[in-house]
């Protein structure tokens, strides 16, 4: 490779990391992803149901009291 070339190079990827950094400074930072999906899907019967069996599944799996004793 000769050593124009390579300049060339150069100076395109130092062109592009430029106008990349130029880029992130106007950009307005992505809204909280949580904030977005907190509340959509509240009067879903369907998702009460799913969190009922969640629910349930989570208490089969714990150890019951007198297993300890």
């Amino acid at each position: 490779m000769s050593e124009t070339n390579l300049e060339q190079r150069v100076a395109v990827l130092e062109e592009t990391v430029h106008e990349l950094q130029e880029a992130l400074k106007v950009r307005k930072p992505a809204p909280d992803w949580l904030d977005r999906v907190v509340g959509t899907m509240k009067d879903e019967l369907a998702f009460d149901e799913v969190l009922s069996h969640g629910r349930v599944i989570r208490h089969a799996d714990r150890p019951s009291e007198d297993q300890g004793q």
